[in-house]
């Protein structure tokens, strides 16, 4: 072996190091940053090594799953010379293969922005590129971390990075107030996360996820760790009712909504579950939960997007549905599906963002009735967008066709009959809504908007063509993807494969009849009245509100009037009590030597006195 053969810990180290070197000569170097594009090269060139080291791990684990993980990792906390929890990198077949997720999307993303944003100052992009550094320094840190506590740590840096890159457009209220609204919502969901540590520690006394490390949790220990986790993911991933900050984030720059919702910020929460399974398997009882609140968010979501004229909230609400397929696949005790899932989502979700940034970018609209007859001028642009909408309709042979396939099967094995309907029905509603899209955006009526369109540039286009070459033939990854994860799998067109895809092309079809004439036809659908109806009205946001000036500000009111008036009063009530005493007291201190005599002989009487009686 040569000197300088990289071992896989190595490798893994360096894909980490080299957006977190990017970020510090951006941060710390105002001059290069406030340059623009040649602050975005410098980040650009960074996560492109990050992608070379990540390939080589997959490379090497590809075939190499029945081994054990390579971890390094040193000492980081101790207590009472005991060490408690260790900083390094665990690499597997899992963790190597979202590595290579995570930056080719990261890099694709970074690549397409130097077209998308090129008209922003130069301070800005660089700020953008600073920020991008940030973010994909912490996801890949979370997607290495050894235990949870180091988990946790860069849980909540992706979290910093994804609100500074959603308000990046700072000085207009609306994203200023989505930054927040996403940092807060989510911070209140990873209330769970840093309960579920503190819980798994004093169970175990250590912050793994390993088989004794369960063992010692237990039933109880385990049900609530996992609990208090999951509470997390809902934040994280979007889950009913904590998915209302998911729409708002698409103030931010298209290119971020494609960073945020593809493969990272979005995908933590899934993935926390995917490495910490062993926890999860041990609490049943929030499997359950999980597979059902998964299935109605997925039908949730899925009707919310089939009403939607923002292009990118359709996208938003895809994404949403898309986790909850994710979440309800590993809430049926399977791992492999869920990840599957998430690998795919990530290629095809990835090549929607920014394929409808692409279609921004040539009308400067958001709105679906702006886009009209833009299939003509924007070929390459469109043909990406239109692999990418079948890919998450589930068509055959389209990467989502596949993934969809395992996570229905495995519900379907469990006898999981509800939530296996409602991931039917929304199965065929994503194909409607997607073909809705496609028709309004690519083949309606055209509008002034679109007299000026014209294909994006390279820097856009070349992103567009690798993400929907990866949509297109992901899915057929399978087996060697199943492979790196320690699963078995070999495609076999089931039951639940016939009948999504039927649904699928039912939608399709529908979707063409419907918005295949030139014509925009608006309002609300009348089967998806209601909850539509619930969305106009923000019923899920005012619920909230409600929560918090009544519950939440009356529950806080009642402790400040009890801390004002039984604590302060106690303390001073014993404060006025010891004053007056000493007061009174200050009378026998007369300075005279005689009076002094007198206690003293009083004293020793009374000393006398006692003593006697006992």
């Amino acid at each position: 072996m040569s000197a300088f053969t990289l071992t896989r810990v190595d490798a893994a180290l360096l894909c980490c190091a080299a957006p977190l070197l990017s970020f510090l000569i951006l941060g710390l170097t105002p001059a290069l940053r406030r340059t623009g594009r040649i602050a975005g090269y410098v980040s650009i060139a960074f996560a492109g090594l990050s992608t070379l080291y990540a390939a080589s791990l997959l490379q090497g684990r590809m075939f190499a799953a029945a081994s054990p993980p390579d971890i390094g990792q040193v000492g980081w906390l101790y207590a009472g010379g005991k060490l408690v929890a260790s900083m390094g990198v665990q690499v597997d077949g899992i963790s190597a293969s979202m590595l290579v997720v995570v930056t080719v999307v990261a890099l694709c993303v970074q690549v397409f922005s130097l077209g998308y944003l090129h008209d922003e100052p130069p301070a800005a992009l660089g700020r953008y590129y600073t920020w991008h550094s940030l973010f994909l320094f912490s996801m890949l840190g979370l997607v290495v971390a050894p235990n949870a506590l180091q988990l946790f740590l860069c849980w909540e840096l992706v979290g910093l990075a994804s609100y500074l890159l959603i308000g990046f457009y700072f000085k207009k209220p609306s994203a200023g107030q989505a930054a927040v609204k996403a940092f807060w919502v989510t911070k209140f969901a990873d209330i769970g996360l840093g309960a579920g540590l503190l819980v798994l520690y004093v169970f175990t006394g250590t912050f793994d996820w390993s088989p004794q490390a369960v063992q010692l949790l237990g039933a109880t220990g385990a049900a609530w760790t996992a609990g208090l986790f999951f509470l997390a993911v809902m934040g994280k991933s979007a889950q009913f009712p904590l998915h209302i900050w998911l729409p708002d984030a698409m103030e931010g720059p298209t290119p971020v909504s494609a960073l945020l919702h593809a493969a990272t910020m979005v995908a933590a929460g899934v993935y926390l579950i995917v490495r910490t399974y062993p926890i999860f398997q041990a609490a049943p009882g929030v499997l359950v939960f999980m597979t059902f609140l998964g299935a109605w968010t997925a039908l949730f979501a899925s009707i919310i997007a089939c009403s939607q004229n923002d292009i990118k909230k359709v996208l938003a609400y895809s994404t949403a549905a898309q986790l909850g397929y994710m979440v309800s696949a590993l809430g049926a005790g399977e791992l492999w599906p869920g990840y599957f899932h998430l690998v795919t989502h990530a290629a095809f979700k990835a090549l929607l963002f920014l394929g409808a940034g692409a279609l921004i970018h040539a009308v400067h609209s958001n709105n679906l009735q702006d886009m009209g007859g833009l299939w003509p001028k924007l070929k390459i642009s469109g043909t990406a967008f239109i692999i990418g909408a079948m890919a998450l309709a589930g068509v055959p042979g389209f990467a989502g066709f596949f993934s969809k396939d395992a996570i229905l099967d495995v519900l379907l094995e469990r006898h999981l009959f509800a939530p296996w309907i409602a991931l039917l029905a929304a199965a065929g509603l994503t194909a409607f809504y997607m073909t809705r899209v496609v028709m309004l955006a690519l083949f309606g009526k055209p509008g002034h908007h679109t007299e000026h369109a014209h294909e994006s540039p390279p820097s856009m286009l070349a992103p567009l063509v690798l993400l929907a070459i990866a949509a297109l033939t992901l899915g057929f990854a399978g087996t060697s993807l199943a492979t790196a994860a320690g699963h078995e799998y070999a495609f076999h067109l089931s039951t639940s494969g016939l009948i999504a895809s039927s649904l699928a092309l039912l939608g399709i079809g529908v979707g063409w009849l419907a918005y295949g004439k030139n014509a925009f036809v608006p309002g609300k659908i009348p089967a998806f009245a209601f909850v539509q109806g619930i969305v106009e009205s923000s019923a899920v946001d005012r619920s909230f509100a409600w929560s918090y000036r009544v519950v939440f500000q009356g529950v806080s009111g009642g402790v400040a009037w009890f801390d004002r008036y039984i604590i302060d009063g106690f303390m001073n009530f014993s404060a006025w009590l010891t004053q007056m005493a000493g007061e009174r007291l200050r009378a026998a201190q007369t300075g005279r030597v005689v009076d002094y005599l007198y206690a003293v002989v009083a004293g020793l009487l009374l000393l006398a006195a006692a003593g006697f009686w006992r």
